[in-house]
């Protein structure tokens, strides 16, 4: 039976999501961390790579939309345990996998088990905390979700330069995540209790100035018809004009962010080796982390003062800080493994400053536009129209780089890497990363107008529940 227990004042089960975030993270990370050693083994460039990603993300996309679904019929742990299954597994196999086409067919089985487990995590935490607090909430998850992905993108780039008991380094790191990954799927079924159903989850969280707090256990009723139930809350989620602008800004904004899984080839190609690389890109991680969690606070700061606004701008900054960013690290430092330090430093404040969207606003303005039984559809919805189109960026730098900018997948010297090949890939890089970041700013503005008739009608759809009661 599930345990409501705390560790040392902190919810267990609070702190077995983020374990779980943890994973899911560093599972996402493990194959970009790999791309040059896949490439060699599996003889694919970066097109090729690129549709990996494509085929992962796409399949993640349009399987979302089951976690709304599931969640009304069965609870969030339960729903965790069965895509962390799903993911740890498929993960397992692509480490011993011998054809290109045995990688691809398994990354579909993978994005299908994350499509399960992001929307539950993000409502989760939607749950446990109120409306004036959810940036914290989001930052800090966006925060443990990132160590994750550092810690399982070095430990990939790192291994992948050895050999252990015959077997190349990097099959060795998919299959160890897969089993780390099983015993916190095993450790979530086991302990954690859903907030949805049971309020006393992480009462230190909750506050009884919110206008839905009241509302918290009783939003995941199993209606007779679990398909009727869920058309009804697609239907009305859809028509949030808040849920709309979101999502089609993240549309766009989603491009920079499943382009940056080139960075570790990136840098190899300039000649920086793993160990360096594996450093990099941690630096750009842990700046990722830090800046989600602050931008996360100063949102929920100014939101106090601009209830209204206060989220938008702060996601606009965020949005607009990858322009200058992206140009700085594509073209003004030269393209040398002795400037390991320019790039560092670029990393890691690009990552503090760019981190912001998600906790700042796009997740804690969800969970305010709908009513607490439609939260965990709504965060399916988002990932599925976010991640369908941006889904298409990994194979667009592919492209980009290969038949605009001339990367050529034959001169490509593991070793010591490859400057022209490096000036290709970053140009592609560069394209798919500033323009979308403007496009993402001026995107954001329909939310002034908005957010606030959404928010109302959201606090007016729960007062019947809440009367009922």
């Amino acid at each position: 039976m599930r345990s409501t227990s705390m560790l040392s004042g902190f919810p267990i089960s609070l702190f077995l999501i983020n374990m779980a975030a943890i994973m899911e993270r560093a599972d996402e990370n493990l194959l970009p961390s790999v791309y040059n050693e896949v490439s060699e083994a599996f003889s694919a460039g970066p097109t090729e790579l690129g549709y990996l990603t494509f085929i992962r993300n796409f399949v993640q996309a349009i399987s979302s939309p089951l976690a709304g679904i599931l969640v009304l019929q069965y609870d969030r742990p339960t729903i965790l345990a069965i895509g962390t299954a799903c993911w740890a597994l498929s993960t397992a196999a692509v480490g011993a996998s011998q054809q290109f086409l045995q990688v691809a067919c398994l990354r579909a089985v993978n994005g299908f088990g994350l499509a399960i487990v992001i929307p539950a995590l993000q409502s989760f935490i939607a749950d446990s905390y109120t409306d004036g607090m959810r940036g914290r909430g989001f930052g800090s998850l966006e925060l443990v979700g990132l160590v994750g992905g550092i810690g399982g993108g070095a430990l990939a780039t790192v291994m992948a330069g050895e050999e252990y008991w015959g077997i190349p380094g990097w099959r060795c790191a998919f299959i160890m995540m897969s089993l780390l990954s099983l015993l916190i799927g095993v450790l979530v079924y086991s302990f954690v209790v859903d907030p949805g159903r049971s309020p006393l989850v992480i009462p230190v969280l909750v506050h009884e100035n919110s206008e839905r707090v009241s509302l918290v256990g009783k939003g995941n009723v199993v209606s007779p018809s679990v398909w009727r139930e869920s058309w009804a809350a697609t239907r009305d989620i859809i028509k949030v004009q808040t849920f709309q602008v979101i999502v089609f800004q993240g549309i766009v904004g989603s491009l920079p962010w499943t382009a940056m899984v080139f960075f570790t080839m990136w840098f190899e190609l300039i000649g920086f080796n793993h160990k360096s690389s594996a450093g990099l890109v941690s630096i750009f991680g842990i700046g990722r982390a830090v800046g989600s969690l602050i931008g996360g606070l100063i949102a929920d700061r100014l939101s106090c003062c601009y209830p209204d606004t206060g989220r938008v701008m702060c996601a606009q900054f965020s949005a607009f800080m990858g322009i200058p960013f992206s140009w700085f690290l594509f073209t003004a430092i030269p393209q040398s493994a002795s400037n390991w330090f320019a790039f560092a430093t670029t990393l890691f404040l690009m990552g503090l400053a760019i981190s912001w969207c998600g906790s700042c606003a796009n997740n804690p303005m969800f969970a305010e536009v709908v009513p607490l039984k439609h939260r965990t559809m709504i965060y399916a919805f988002d990932r599925a129209f976010e991640g369908s189109f941006s889904s298409f960026a990994a194979p667009a730098v592919g492209i980009l780089t290969e038949k605009i900018y001339g990367y050529d997948t034959k001169s490509v010297n593991l070793v010591s890497g490859s400057v022209d090949q490096a000036f290709a890939l970053s140009r592609g890089l560069l394209c798919m990363m500033a323009i979308p970041f403007g496009l993402c700013c001026l995107l954001y503005s329909p939310l002034y107008f908005v957010f606030k008739k959404d928010r109302d009608n959201a606090i007016a759809a729960c007062l019947p529940e809440q009367e009922a009661t």
